[in-house]
């Protein structure tokens, strides 16, 4: 185990290598959206099945229409779903709409708006050539043809595609499942009573949110008390269980109560490392555990509210990304000035907390608030973006520079 302040962008190299899906499975179409593709998807049918009208007109032969005005005999219709049941003979029209079968016989279509329709007959205004305003068969698509790729995100447009392709299920990868843990003797959930000295249990709420949003699924394992014993158990529980991470707020530091680290060592996790150079969350113990041939992981974060929020934006969002097989969508930091003056900086990156606001010609104003406490959560609901200084970053004044992570 890492004994150093490792840098935070190290970090979070260390967490995400060889972060990859585990499983697939079969879902519904209907179940599939925001979901992954496993596996290459071909078209299990051709797109249009037939030559296909895109207008609502007359189906005719290009050679009756080449001179015009020329009356024709209606002996039919064909609509979507119903399609006319002869062929076109010379001096004949079918009536048709948009997306009916072709005839055989006819060779184009003729618009309403070109026509003067009466009883049994039609009277063609405009000329049309061999082809016009015909979808031919497989236009968009054909038996076969691969469309769809693994690690294909499934958003509307490609789950409406694969509906088209006829396919009723789709192969993708399993959502991650995350176990996750707030620990501490003095903590309540929302609603109970406080003991003496208790606080309300408010950071797993937020990473459960943070980890649906990004791919996961929650196995909420509550309140662990501070003993080995009840760490244990709910560990081990969720191993067995399938977990691919086991989150954890709280007991990550190096005091009595502190029992994240020694809990995992117990069930044979090789801790890679236990603190970073980071601020807020400097407490965060990452560990990866090998059980029955598959590598689960372990992230402790800090007990402190906006530690645990901030770090999970950094670190959690990421990871349960990775594992979901969702695109990385992971933004590059937007550039800004500060709009008050800060000291230097330690030897830990700072993530700021701050409002934001356009200046004339565009440019963002960022101002960190005056308390940066790791406790306050209603200055993080407040704030527009992260700051982000770093290590031993010099005294900034009004104006200067800087690099920013919106939150909203």
């Amino acid at each position: 185990m890492r004994t150093d302040l490792v840098p935070a962008e190290e970090a979070l190299a260390i967490i995400l290598e060889n972060a990859e899906p585990r499983a697939s499975e079969h879902v519904a179409l209907k179940f599939a959206g925001g979901r992954v593709l496993a596996e290459d998807l071909a078209a299990g049918r051709t797109q249009p099945p037939f030559p296909a009208s895109a207008m609502d007109g007359y189906g005719v032969r290009a050679s009756d229409v080449a001179t015009v005005p020329v009356t024709l005999k209606i002996v039919g219709e064909a609509a979507a779903g119903n399609p006319f049941a002869g062929s076109l003979n010379a001096g004949e029209a079918v009536r048709i709409f948009t997306g009916a079968p072709v005839p055989p016989g006819a060779d184009t279509i003729v618009i309403q708006e070109n026509t003067t329709a009466q009883p049994g007959a039609v009277t063609i205004l405009q000329p049309s050539t061999a082809g016009r305003f015909i979808r031919p068969e497989g236009l968009d698509f054909r038996t076969g043809d691969v469309l769809l790729h693994q690690g294909d995100l499934i958003d509307p447009q490609r789950l409406s595609l694969a509906a088209a392709m006829n396919h009723a299920r789709l192969p993708v990868y399993c959502k991650p499942r995350v176990a996750l843990f707030a620990t501490g003797d003095e903590l309540a959930l929302p609603g109970e009573k406080t003991g003496a000295g208790g606080i309300i249990a408010s950071n797993t709420f937020g990473l459960a949110a943070m980890v649906r949003a990004h791919g996961g699924e929650v196995d909420d394992f509550g309140i662990i008390r501070d003993t080995r014993e009840a760490l244990d158990a709910a560990l081990t529980s969720a191993i067995d269980g399938g977990a691919d991470l086991l989150l954890t707020t709280g007991g990550a530091s190096v005091g009595d109560h502190d029992l994240i680290v020694p809990a995992l060592k117990a069930l044979g996790a090789d801790i890679r490392f236990s603190k970073i150079a980071m601020r807020p969350g400097k407490p965060l113990i990452f560990a990866t555990i090998v059980r029955g041939g598959r590598t689960l992981r372990a992230l402790g974060l800090a007990g402190n509210p906006v530690s645990s929020i901030v770090a999970g934006y950094r670190f959690v969002a990421p990871l349960v990304t990775k594992l979901a097989g969702l695109p990385m969508r992971q933004a590059e930091p937007l550039d800004a000035i500060f709009g008050s003056a800060l000291p230097a900086n330690d030897e830990r990156e700072e993530y700021m907390r701050a409002t934001i606001r356009r200046l004339d010609g565009g440019v963002l104003e960022a101002s960190p608030f005056e308390k940066q406490d790791s406790s306050m959560l209603a200055n993080l609901a407040r704030a527009d973006a992260l700051v982000i200084r770093p290590a031993s970053a010099p005294e900034a004044r009004p104006g200067d520079p800087c690099k920013i992570i919106l939150l909203r």
